[in-house]
């Protein structure tokens, strides 16, 4: 249990998706406020409307609230925006789209005032949300945009960790994207992850190749042997323990991939697709950023929304991940806050902290 009670912010996402659903499934349970303060940013109108779909839920009590300034702990906060004129369950629209966009850069706000720890986002639909005004292809590029840093996506479970070398681009674009320096970035990147946020010493990570069988010495393409092969070598030089380029269907088909604390996939379905297969309650981590932001691993699932079978299970553990990442990196801050300094010898002079021996034990 967290003694800080973090302030965790959550964004309603697509109010026509399985987002409301599932946060009013989540805090139905009353332990979560003992996990954290939640602030969720959202149509109170929504939330009513998709109350009433679900039959026999717990309803959580909302705090009504004008910024994540006002938030009480243990109770369910709800700082209004977001409105739509119209709930429509399974229909994407570009009104349901702004309303999800609203709602998202009124949490960033606060994120990056300090106002709330983390961020966890409920799903929107890409589609609708692009506009003039918001012409990112996700979140991961949004919060890139706004917080600044390095953003890796990277998917994460108890079974499984995966980072991706590119995100949200064609597939006909991902070869031209791989570069050495892409991938040996991608590969600092997860492991100052790996270390800051989940408390890996020394991470080990397995590397994916881009063609079939790893390219078969050329055959198949050259990407594994005049890209993915030298950035490997080269991190590994460096001191990232990264292996590979392995074939994905052999790695993950044999088990390898649990012997290692991640792996870099190249693109988004070779890494997304065997991680959610293996991972059904999987959590969207946006490494490299200077705040926390997490995601459950499914989409606005249209096809169920407003039905009440929405499975709420993700979004759990997405929180649960948020709050364990914000403390694990404070840990981290206070462990290399003062660094040991190096010993005389490792400066190439006497260890005076070692005294001469007497004569009598010296060798003879």
């Amino acid at each position: 249990m967290s003694e800080s009670k973090l302030r965790i912010g959550i964004t309603q996402g697509d109010p026509n998706g399985i987002g409301w659903e599932v946060i009013l499934k989540t805090f139905a349970d009353p332990r979560m406020t003992e996990l954290c303060t939640p602030v969720i940013y959202g149509s109170p109108a929504a939330a009513a409307y998709y109350r009433n779909t679900v039959e026999g839920l717990e309803e959580p009590v909302f705090q009504s609230v004008g910024s994540a300034r006002e938030a009480r702990r243990g109770r369910v906060n709800l700082v209004p925006c977001g409105e739509t004129s119209a709930i429509e369950p399974g229909v994407g629209s570009a009104e349901a789209g702004r309303a999800a966009v609203e709602a998202l850069r009124r949490a960033v706000a606060d994120l990056r005032e300090q106002q709330i720890d983390a961020l966890v986002t409920a799903p929107f639909d890409k589609e609708t949300v692009h506009s003039a005004e918001f012409p990112h292809t996700g979140h991961t590029e949004f919060l890139a945009a706004e917080l600044g840093g390095e953003p890796l996506m990277m998917m994460c479970s108890e079974v499984l960790r995966v980072g991706l070398a590119t995100i949200h681009i064609p597939v006909a674009q991902v070869s031209a994207s791989l570069t050495k320096d892409r991938i040996m970035c991608c590969l600092d990147w997860l492991r100052a992850s790996l270390k800051q946020d989940f408390g890996i010493v020394e991470p080990r990570i397995a590397v994916l190749a881009l063609n079939p069988h790893a390219g078969d010495g050329g055959l198949l393409g050259r990407e594994e042997e005049e890209v993915i092969r030298p950035a490997i070598v080269e991190a590994f030089e460096r001191g990232v323990l990264a292996f590979g380029p392995f074939a994905a269907d052999g790695l993950f088909a044999s088990g390898g991939y649990a012997r290692y604390d991640a792996v870099l996939a190249m693109y988004h379905d070779q890494g997304l697709a065997p991680f959610k297969t293996l991972s059904p309650d999987g959590v969207n981590f946006t490494a490299g950023l200077g705040r926390v932001r997490t995601s459950p691993d499914h989409g606005v699932a249209y096809d169920i929304a407003g039905q009440g079978k929405a499975d709420p299970a993700s979004m759990r553990q997405a929180i649960y991940a948020a709050i364990d990442i914000v403390e694990r990196r404070r840990r981290w801050a206070e462990w290399t806050r003062n660094p040991l300094q190096p010993f005389e010898r490792d400066r190439g002079g006497r260890d005076v902290s070692v005294r001469d021996l007497p004569d009598t034990e010296k060798e003879e």
